[in-house]
């Protein structure tokens, strides 16, 4: 008997989510509350889980064509000195840096490759546990499971009285693409650090690069990008030929936390930043969430019953998430936060956790992590 899904969101996550239950025989309906479909932001690491998410969503192919390997994470001081290079790099298979708009419309092409149906201005409000999608229009819609995608302030997780805190972190960013110069960094991306403020550089396409520039939520010169970079300039000065070309705009967003009482509930599910919003520090926020989709229809195919299914998959992939968020939180606390006058303390600090292959498999838990669950039932589409 074919299953059907009603899931809120059409960003990233909400498609793995669609497409990797419509490969495994459901029906699948999309609910985007924007009247077009795009994704938004600039570039991202997709480090081995979010690349085998999306090789399940059976996106992987669109999304990778024209990218860079990343084969290595760089991390620099205040003096230039090289404080790691296999923090989240070391032992993992192969990642790449993307676009995020282009991994998101290899998404929405494997979906409608799919069947699945995706329809826009269709705003959600709330969901009931006993299976069912509450649109502002007043139409109800009935499944055998309601997925929320829905974001940080998800109308579906609020419905529900799942949300234990939604936390704004005492830092944030601005993302920018620039052009890209055969001079720049290829298979790598860098992180300086100097004070409080680190600027990422990441090339993800043959003629754009993604940069960051991620400051505490205090430092107001550093949130004005869409006014100047003039600071910028004056911290960071060998990074100045880059930092020139950013046209002014992006908008400085300061990250959030967001934790939840359960994953599930009823015939509910919640995934992506919606269950556990993160700051990017790690790279790992849009990929964690796109690995818990995948995840998601793996759990639901190897098992009867959706309540066991439910409960086996967040038993099996939140402590990993829970995990990412934590030495995410923790990233972005020593980089922007650590006390000014220690700040060569916290240089030997690094270099020397850098160097724990036992630290590095802590961190890179997510990365590493591969879901796991029993043989799919008989009659599965995979």
């Amino acid at each position: 008997m074919t299953r059907h899904a009603e899931i809120a969101g059409a960003g990233m996550v909400g498609l793995t989510a669609a497409c990797c239950l419509a490969r495994r025989g459901w029906t699948v309906r999309v609910h985007e509350k924007a009247s077009d479909l795009r994704e938004i932001g600039a570039g991202m690491s997709v480090w081995p889980n979010g690349i085998r998410a999306l090789e399940d969503a059976g996106a992987l192919a669109n999304a990778e064509l024209g990218t860079d390997r990343l084969e290595s994470w760089q991390l620099l001081d205040h003096r230039g000195r090289v404080l790691q290079d296999e923090w989240m790099s070391h032992g993992v298979e192969e990642s790449r840096s993307i676009l995020r708009p282009q991994v998101h419309a290899a998404l929405v092409t494997s979906a409608r490759d799919l069947g699945v149906e995706i329809v826009t201005s269709s705003r959600v409000i709330a969901a009931r546990e006993t299976g069912e999608l509450v649109l502002e229009s007043g139409e109800v819609l009935a499944a055998d499971l309601v997925i929320g995608a829905d974001g940080v302030h998800s109308p579906v997780r609020e419905s529900l009285g799942l949300t234990k805190s939604k936390t704004e972190l005492p830092d944030g960013g601005g993302r920018h693409l620039i052009k890209r110069l055969p001079s720049d960094p290829v298979n790598i991306m860098i992180e300086t650090w100097v004070g409080g403020r680190r600027i990422g550089i990441l090339p993800c396409s043959e003629d754009q690069v993604y940069m960051y520039l991620c400051c505490p939520a205090d430092d107001a010169t550093g949130r004005a990008q869409t006014e100047s970079l003039q600071t910028w300039f004056d911290d960071f000065p060998q990074l100045r030929p880059f930092l020139e070309r950013i046209e002014l705009g992006a908008e400085w967003r300061q990250f959030t936390d967001v934790a939840v009482s359960a994953w599930h509930r009823g015939k509910v599910a919640l995934v992506g930043d919606a269950a556990c919003a993160m700051s990017p520090n790690l790279g790992q926020a849009a990929c964690v969430g796109m690995s818990n989709a995948s995840a998601l229809a793996q759990a639901l195919d190897s098992y009867s019953d959706l309540e066991e299914a439910l409960v086996a998959w967040e038993a099996g992939e939140r402590s990993v998430t829970d995990a990412t968020q934590r030495y995410s939180r923790f990233y972005g606390w020593i980089g922007t936060h650590w006390p000014r006058p220690l700040i060569d303390l916290r240089s030997a600090l690094i270099w020397t956790l850098g160097r724990s292959k036992r630290v590095q498999n802590r961190i890179n838990v997510a990365t590493r992590h591969v879901p796991s669950y029993p043989a799919p039932r008989s009659g599965s589409a995979l």
